[in-house]
């Protein structure tokens, strides 16, 4: 069996301010083309379809167009909703659009029930697992201590006690929205630690003959059976490496795996300069650059007039200019921005209690700390949920 892995669309999203609607109408023909005349079976969609709980109208518009070209097209899709969707919102009228082929796969309770799909040597089930907060589907999985990978644990539990019942040969495929141990992450995705761990295991993911994750938006492979497809468009520069693509895997009759990675189309190249500004307006070696999104950094000792116009001079496109000006080694007096930039809230606030106190905080206080993020986060998750 063949199909597309793709995920993290976010519809609704900017790029510094860039509306991408335009970038993702693209992105939604590209993958119908793709599905098309590569003669897909199927579709995967691993969460984070919008990109926020309410989105735009704009972006509802976008994804029933897509909806409908899915449709049209008779290849049948599964779906989940990420931890940027409203499960509930993106789950109306799953029921009756499931007839038009489009399952969409947003409550946790049904973890367990595959969408079936046959071919010449058999069934494939596929599992979709939308993201599961823990402080909200602890009851439902029966966990004691609510952690993504106690409960990521339990929902597979629920896969493989389904798949066992079901005839020898059966072929499996999971969807699921999570952080998964050894995963590069970039600027764009949000927050998801709770109990100040994010990650899971990749092994959660065995007995099952490929995992299709959503979350992490760069394209990377896990382990052979276990891969993200990464967000089709940049969402920050720090993609800026990113090769935006699908994933087109082939599901032999034995579960064998062959995966090819199928570029998406993007707006513009994403570059990120640094120097100084009379530099960087004169450097030759940067003329690749010059129909690209830039995130240019200066150096400069001394702030320079009217950076940003002078920029746009040779590259029109800069959309976000840094100060971080060369100083000499006496000087290195860090800003309190840069000291929290890159650290977790748990870290911040843990070098808070070490600053007023003269000592940072032990076990117990750090794990206090945890419990009180986390019910933030949680109280968060339900207003959210319930807009």
């Amino acid at each position: 069996m063949r199909f597309l892995h793709t995920s993290d669309w976010h519809l609704g999203r900017a790029f510094h301010r860039v509306n991408l609607l335009d970038a993702q109408a693209g992105f939604v023909r590209h993958l119908v083309a793709t599905a098309r005349e590569r003669e897909v079976d199927a579709v995967v969609v691993s969460g984070d379809v919008y990109d926020r709980a309410v989105p735009p109208l704009a972006a509802v518009r976008l994804f029933d167009d897509a909806l409908h070209r899915l449709a049209d097209l008779g290849v049948p899709t599964v779906m989940i909703s990420g931890n940027h969707d409203s499960a509930r919102r993106l789950g109306v009228g799953a029921g009756l659009i499931d007839r038009a082929g489009i399952h969409l796969r947003t409550d946790a309770a049904a973890c367990g029930t595959p969408v079936v799909l046959t071919d010449a040597h058999g069934d494939v089930a596929f599992y979709g697992l939308p993201y599961l907060e823990p402080a909200l589907v602890r009851d439902e999985f029966g966990v004691d201590r609510p952690s993504h990978e106690a409960v990521l644990a339990a929902a597979m539990d629920r896969v493989r006690a389904d798949l066992a019942a079901r005839a020898p040969g059966t072929r499996s495929v999971v969807l699921a929205h999570a952080f998964v141990t050894g995963g590069a992450v970039s600027d764009s995705e949000r927050d998801i630690t709770v109990g100040g761990v994010a990650s899971v295991p990749a092994g959660v993911f065995h007995g099952v003959d490929y995992a299709a994750l959503g979350h992490l938006h760069g394209s990377q492979t896990i382990g052979e059976r276990v891969r993200y497809s990464g967000s089709p468009l940049p969402y920050s520069f720090s993609e800026a490496g990113h090769r935006k693509s699908m994933w087109l895997v082939d599901l032999g009759p034995d579960g064998s795996l062959d995966a090819e990675r199928v570029d998406c189309p993007v707006p513009r190249p994403l570059a990120r300069i640094r120097g100084h500004l009379e530099d960087l307006l004169a450097d030759p070696a940067l003329a690749g650059d010059e129909d690209a999104w830039v995130e240019a950094t200066l150096t400069d000792p001394v702030r320079p007039a009217d950076p940003m116009a002078r920029l746009a001079e040779r590259f029109p496109h800069t959309l976000s200019l840094v100060f971080d000006p060369e100083r000499a080694e006496q000087e290195q007096d860090v800003s309190y921005a840069r000291r929290l930039a890159g650290r977790s809230e748990q870290e911040i606030a843990e070098d808070f209690v070490a600053h007023v106190r003269g000592a940072g905080p032990d076990g117990d206080e750090q794990a206090v700390l945890r419990d009180a993020f986390d019910a933030v986060r949680a109280e968060e998750t339900v207003r959210e949920t319930a807009r």
